[in-house]
């Protein structure tokens, strides 16, 4: 039993909830008042749960990682944000790479709605000197269309989330997916380097791909005349490293390159080379030799080329080794001045055509999954 009196300085001290009085009952006995405890208990009221916020940065460090995939997120490069609050009030942010970022369970009305936005780079940046223009506020607005798609989408047992929906149908057909990879490009992205390896000077690289930044005279058209390197264009050898290790395939290339240049053909190279990923140890040597080779080769056949390198592995989630589409999708969106393509009048040569002797079949897929028509070295240059 307590005596009011003393509990009356309890009553009226504001550090204690009023819901701690709750607990008991009070009957007056003459002059005190008496406290028993109520048999019925009553929880605290629990704290109310902010919705997320969105919030988009270039991250100011390395040292920040994707909820999602776990990998780092590089200093300087697009980075998206929930902010939440925790029970204690303190606001956490859970980070994530634009391709990562959640966007079924964690919907985005718009850009415009995500903190930050208005402070990245607008759509008058310029794409390292490209005349295509794109912007990192371009990409999360395709990234809040995509969400708006997806969350749109049903299936027959109820909603899903669509991340889970491309999952399945990635594994149950490939190359059907394959030909709409959904590939964010983003400025922040590109890199003077490739993992460890410093690049020769006009070369980016983004994600697994390394492209020639823009050489001089390339002019963007609506016909491209597009090529393997490596056993189409050059004569080379996986024993030999370095860039003069290589030779012509056919000596009627560089007359052949002119005439399609004269014709306002926009020439490109589209060129797989896993040993830059494969030699983790050598991996400058590897760098340095294949871009040598492709500055020499331009140089020798006088014919102004855009060129992109794939250099990964040809795992599940790369989406540039050949014959997966992506190298020519970020040529066609990103790298053309935004002129569309005209199918008919473009076409692709490469030598993996699957024949008894060919060591795959990554070209001619590759150019099946484009819808582009196909020649082999020897049919184009031979004849």
């Amino acid at each position: 039993m307590l005596i009011f009196s003393p509990f009356r300085a309890l009553l009226r001290n504001p550090v204690i909830p009023r819901y701690f009085f709750a607990h008991f009952n009070f009957q007056k006995t003459q002059k005190h008042f008496h406290c028993f405890c109520s048999q019925k208990s009553q929880s605290p009221p629990q704290p109310t749960q902010m919705p997320a916020k969105i919030v988009v940065e270039y991250a100011k460090s390395s040292r920040s990682s994707c909820k999602k995939c776990s990998k780092p997120i590089a200093a300087k490069a697009l980075r998206l944000g929930s902010v939440t609050r925790d029970s204690r009030g303190f606001d956490m942010t859970k980070w994530h790479h634009i391709d990562c970022f959640p966007i079924v369970s964690e919907p985005i009305e718009s850009a415009e709605s995500i903190q930050g936005f208005s402070s990245l780079q607008g759509s008058g940046f310029c794409l390292v000197a490209l005349h295509q223009q794109t912007s990192d506020q371009e990409t999360l607005k395709k990234l809040v269309a995509k969400c708006k798609k997806s969350l749109g989408e049903k299936t027959d047992g109820g909603e899903v989330e669509q991340e889970e929906r491309n999952s399945k149908r990635r594994k149950a057909d490939a190359s059907g997916e394959d030909a709409n990879l959904e590939i964010i490009f983003s400025v922040s992205d590109i890199k003077e380097k490739y993992k460890d390896a410093t690049l020769l000077p006009n070369w980016k690289a983004f994600q697994t791909i390394i492209f020639l930044e823009r050489d001089e005279g390339l002019h963007d058209s609506d016909k491209i005349a597009a090529f393997d390197f490596d056993g189409c264009l050059a004569k080379t050898n996986v024993k030999r490293v370095g860039a003069d290790a290589w030779s012509l395939m056919y000596p009627s290339i560089p007359d052949k390159l002119q005439r399609l240049y004269n014709d306002r053909y926009k020439l490109v190279i589209f060129t797989n080379e896993s040993n830059i990923e494969r030699w983790k140890n050598k991996r400058q040597t590897a760098v340095d030799s294949k871009l040598g080779r492709l500055n020499n080769f331009i140089k020798h056949v006088k014919v102004p080329m855009q060129v992109f390198v794939a250099c990964g592995l040809g795992n599940a989630e790369d989406p540039f080794r050949k014959p997966k589409p992506g190298m020519w999708q970020i040529m066609e969106k990103y790298f053309n001045s935004g002129i569309s393509v005209n199918m008919d009048q473009s076409f692709y040569v490469g030598d993996a055509a699957g024949r008894e002797n060919d060591h795959s079949d990554a070209d001619i897929k590759f150019a099946q999954a484009i819808g582009l028509k196909f020649y082999v070295p020897e049919e184009y240059f031979g004849a």
